[in-house]
């Protein structure tokens, strides 16, 4: 190059940088955009902020600059403004005398730059608007498929989805509440964005991951990080759990319920395993015999259920179970399961039998795998008679016959007993409940007469009428006749009478009948009650039947009215004069007071003073302390 080349390249370089100097316009950088921040739906304020405000503000241009293109969106002309047709007609108004532009609705396409430029276009104001949308709430979809500790990549674990944020917002995955990082071979993290029509975007990310044992009880969760004009945020999602595939190693027994088994609980056997899934298992039993191993059937859920539990279940189990996937056989220890019996209940001697006034006794004996405690209980009134195997009766009466029962229970296992009745027979006659009844009745109707008897030998039971008669059951000596009948003149006449009879003797209950045309109740069919027992040689009380009362109140009426007249009677001959009064015999004639002490004659008696006079008069009965019942009889009167 020539001296002219040079000199033509010095003097270019110096004007180009006289211009840079001179400020000449549009050479110079630009400053950064003032920052507005706003959420999507509210409203951003864009204020102008040109130098020399107040000569410039009256004839302004706004324009919005979207992936470098301008564009005119709103004028400002003598404080007056006018929008431009477009995305922003209707959108935008003047606010502070024209300094400052309202932008409402926002969107997420607002998030650009906008510009404000005075008459001199040298002047001009850059805003960068930022526009920000919460995302919803996260969705977390786990892989329901599971993860075998036998992936050698990693395998997805679950898909997070947060959805209608602007702008994208952070994901961030943890497990067991610690943050997962990208690590090669063992986690993976893949995320895509969708924009939608609105503007606002949906993030979709996936976590993949090697998994192992530990993992099976592991929880993740993936978080999204978001700003807003107030500041950053985050939201979590559901914390969820991924099946965790891997093989066991230890396989085992549970029996329910635990503690001390008994003959009629419900017992229920199962197999457990370490490994996930649970591996196929067999509950193997052995054989009390051959001592060999031999499968148990269980249910469609491979349990064994024993209901009710008996002592023949009692023995040695155990598991076995076969992983399906490595094909490995695992057997769990045996386990020894007793169940606690009470059995063979049994008292001697079985049908005891015995004459009035003399001992018995009882024993009772059972069989047990545990220690057992014996008692001897009243069957009719459960009162506890003796404690032990043995139960001595001693001058025995007849009321003392009927059912014993005899319980034999296991202390150390609550529940568990077991027990045996035994009838006790006391030789004798017939014994009837009642020995005469009484009941009304309605003619032409139709009456259960009942008859109840008790002896040894049981006794048989005839009527003295015609009618269909039946036997109800009772205790071994115990018998119970109902005869069915229509009520007849006959009937009414002759009433009814039961008789029993064994081969010690006989007895008899006789039946009134009653006719009652007077009583509302209209029953066609109606039945008597036995009664509780009345005999001579029993020493029951006899219950007073209904019928009894009124005969009862009718005698307290006679004795009462034959009591008054008698009374009447005595006072009558009292008055006359013709009983005498007083425990001595004396009686005093009453004289008028000024006759009274004139003269007296004192009459003894020799009858004792039992036999004396059985009323006193109304008046002057009460005598002083030493007065020993003389009275005095005036002889002047």
């Amino acid at each position: 190059m020539g001296r002219s080349g040079l000199i033509c390249a010095f003097l270019l370089a110096v004007c180009c940088c006289s211009r840079r100097a001179a400020g000449v316009p549009g050479e110079a950088e630009q400053p950064e955009p003032e920052l507005v921040e706003a959420e999507v739906g509210h409203t951003a304020l864009l204020k102008c902020g040109l130098s020399h405000a107040q000569g410039n503000l009256s004839h302004v241009d706004w324009f919005s600059v979207h992936k470098e293109k301008r564009m005119l969106i709103f004028r400002v002309r003598q404080g007056q403004g006018q929008s431009e047709p477009g995305e922003y007609h209707n959108r935008l108004s003047l606010q502070n005398k024209g300094t400052t532009l309202v932008l409402t609705g926002i969107t997420p396409h607002d998030d650009r730059i906008f510009t404000c430029q005075g008459k001199r276009r040298a002047q001009e104001h850059r805003i960068r608007l930022r526009v920000y949308k919460a995302p919803e709430e996260p969705s977390i979809q786990v892989n329901t498929l599971g993860i075998s500790v036998n992936s050698e990549e990693p395998v997805e674990v679950a898909t997070c989805v947060g959805r209608n944020g602007y702008p994208v917002p952070q994901v961030t995955w943890y497990k067991n509440g610690q943050s997962l990082k990208e690590e090669k071979n063992r986690v993976h993290i893949q995320s895509s964005q969708t924009e939608e029509s609105s503007g606002l975007f949906t993030l979709r990310s996936v976590l993949q991951a090697q998994v192992s044992k530990e993992d099976k009880d592991a929880q993740f969760y993936c978080e999204l990080s978001y700003r807003l004009p107030s500041g950053n945020h985050m939201k979590e999602s559901k914390e969820v759990t991924v099946p965790v595939f891997y093989p066991a190693e230890r396989v085992w027994l549970e029996v329910e319920p635990e503690g001390m088994l008994k003959e009629g609980d419900r017992v229920e056997i199962r197999c457990l395993a370490d490994g996930n899934p649970q591996p196929h298992f067999s509950i193997i039993k052995q054989n009390l015999n051959t001592r060999e191993m031999e499968e148990e059937r269980t249910d469609d859920n491979g349990v064994l259920v024993l209901d009710p539990a008996q002592k023949e279940h009692s023995g040695r189990y155990e598991c076995q179970g076969l992983d399906l996937e490595t094909t490995t056989s695992l057997q769990s220890d045996q386990q020894e399961l007793v169940v606690n019996y009470v059995s063979d209940v049994r008292v001697s001697p079985a049908a005891p039998e015995s004459q009035e006034g003399s001992s018995l006794t009882l024993n009772c004996e059972a069989e047990s795998n545990q220690d057992l405690q014996f008692q001897w209980l009243r069957e009719k009134t459960g009162k506890l008679l003796a404690k032990g195997q043995v139960l001595q009766l001693h001058n025995l009466k007849r009321e003392e016959g009927g059912s014993y029962r005899c319980l034999a229970s296991v202390p150390s296992v609550p529940g568990l007993n077991r027990s045996q009745l035994v009838n006790v027979a006391i030789f004798g006659p017939p014994w009837m409940a009642s020995r005469e009844k009484k009941m009304w009745v309605k003619e032409n109707s139709v009456l259960n007469l009942s008859c109840e008897a008790s002896g040894h030998p049981r006794p048989s039971i005839v009527w003295s009428v015609h009618g269909t008669a039946s036997e109800q059951d009772q205790e071994p000596q115990n018998v119970l006749s109902v005869l069915n009948v229509l009520v007849t003149p006959e009937l009414l006449e002759t009433g009814a009478e039961c008789v029993a009879s064994n081969s010690l003797g006989r007895n008899t209950t006789i039946i009134f009948l009653e006719l009652d045309s007077n009583r509302t109740t209209n029953l066609s069919t109606s039945t008597i009650s036995p009664p509780a027992r009345a005999n001579g040689t029993s020493t029951e009380k006899k219950l007073t039947e209904p019928e009894s009362k009124g005969v009862v109140i009718v005698a307290v009426t006679v004795c009462v009215l034959v009591l008054a007249l008698l009374g009447a009677v005595l006072y009558f001959f009292y008055k006359k004069g013709k009983l005498p009064c007083g425990r001595s015999g004396k009686q005093e004639i009453t004289l008028p007071p000024s006759r009274k002490s004139e003269f007296v004659v004192e009459v003894k008696s020799d009858k004792l003073p039992e036999e004396m006079g059985l009323l006193q008069g109304s008046s002057g009965d009460k005598r002083a302390p030493g007065d020993q019942g003389e009275k005095y009889i005036d002889l002047r009167h």
